[in-house]
């Protein structure tokens, strides 16, 4: 399976990532299939090859949970709607 995911490049202290699509079963920094954008958190600032992201995610590729949220901030994708689920047992009345 193809994942788009972050890979660490930078200094220490000062990383930086690419937004890459690698299989999944590759380590994190190994060599990615296609690099499809960038993501520095220190100023927030994001570069995305949106054709690129658009066909990978269209071909089946699935995102790390980071990398959906960059691209929900981007509006590539929409954002998940979460279900919460109760704990709470309705209440049965036994009739006697």
């Amino acid at each position: 399976m193809i994942k788009l995911r972050l890979k660490r490049f930078g200094k220490k202290r000062e990383v930086s990532y690419r937004i890459v699509a690698i299989n999944s079963h590759a380590r994190r920094d190994g060599r990615p299939l296609e690099e499809v954008g960038f993501y520095n958190p220190r100023t927030d600032e994001t570069r995305l090859d949106v054709d690129a992201i658009t066909r990978r995610l269209e071909q089946g590729a699935q995102p790390t949970e980071t990398v959906r949220h960059i691209l929900e901030k981007a509006n590539l994708i929409e954002k998940r709607k979460t279900t919460f689920k109760t704990t709470a047992k309705p209440e049965v009345k036994a009739e006697a």
